[in-house]
């Protein structure tokens, strides 16, 4: 990713379906809210939490929420993208942010599933807390490198131009609706939210995995869309290469955002997965 300005206008999208789809999903399962959190907890069993990001709020996490709470603790914090001091607006702060939960929650032999720039959150928490972590799930996870879309500055006052920029997220374009677009012009031309992005989107940048992921000590299961040119199918090789105890599953016909466009395939491949690593 050459440039900051490349990712801001998927993650204003992202964000905006991440805080939509929390509250839609908080209705039914009771959004709690505990001092700086706000999480979904629903189910029993053991922890898997979900993390949102970059991307990752585009997923369908009502799906998820549904098939795993059968079998699962699962818990979903909201990231507190828009609320850290703005000097503090960076990927290791997300992390920090996420050790402060993990421990409110009194949480251990954590299962953590990590999208897009949740994935790279997972990263640096794994790095640090290790022994809390029974397993980690990437999926479109950036740490490594992103192409993201396509040089240039974004021209925030343009729909259309959103609407293309967008696209690009998903291999399928039909979830690129009118109200995402809105939603996302809304949230670009938010000069205190863009800055944050910015920053978020900068940290990304400078925050490279790769001499970390080598040692990693739990068992990865990497989860990819054939199709995703923000993440593209070489970022999940070389995770696949440099991560000792990792898998890596392939989803066909599938963009940057695995649960939302293939949220049943997704689901089995980490259903299946975390069966016989927990055996």
């Amino acid at each position: 990713m050459d440039s900051p300005w490349r990712a801001v206008i998927a993650f204003g999208a992202s964000v905006y379906l991440w805080t939509k789809r929390i509250v839609r999903i908080g209705m039914d399962h009771s959004l709690k809210e505990e001092g700086e959190f706000k999480y979904i907890d629903v189910g029993d069993g053991p922890p898997l939490v979900f993390l949102h990001g970059l991307f990752g709020a585009l997923s369908n996490f009502e799906g998820p929420i549904a098939y795993f709470s059968k079998k699962y603790r699962v818990v979903m914090p909201m990231l507190p993208l828009y609320t850290l001091p703005m000097l503090n607006t960076n990927v290791p702060a997300l992390a920090d942010f996420l050790d402060r939960f993990i421990r409110h929650k009194g949480f251990s032999e954590i299962n953590l599933l990590g999208n897009s720039l949740g994935g790279h959150v997972a990263l640096v928490y794994c790095t640090k807390h290790a022994a809390l972590i029974r397993t980690l799930i990437l999926t479109g996870s950036s740490g490594l490198y992103e192409n993201a879309f396509g040089g240039g500055f974004p021209r925030r006052e343009d729909k259309e131009f959103l609407r293309q920029r967008i696209a690009l997220t998903f291999h399928d374009p039909k979830h690129v609706t009118d109200e995402l677009v809105e939603e996302c012009y809304v949230t670009v031309n938010d000069k205190a939210k863009l800055i944050r992005i910015l920053s978020l989107a900068k940290s990304a940048i400078r925050h490279n995995m790769a001499k970390d992921l080598p040692n990693l000590p739990m068992p990865v299961c990497l989860i990819w869309g054939k199709q995703d040119t923000i993440t593209p199918p070489p970022v999940a090789e070389e995770f696949h290469s440099l991560i000792p105890h990792s898998e890596l599953y392939w989803i066909d016909q599938c963009g940057h955002a695995a649960m939302m466009e293939h949220p049943d395939q997704f689901n089995a491949i980490v259903d299946g997965w975390l069966a016989k690593t927990l055996a």
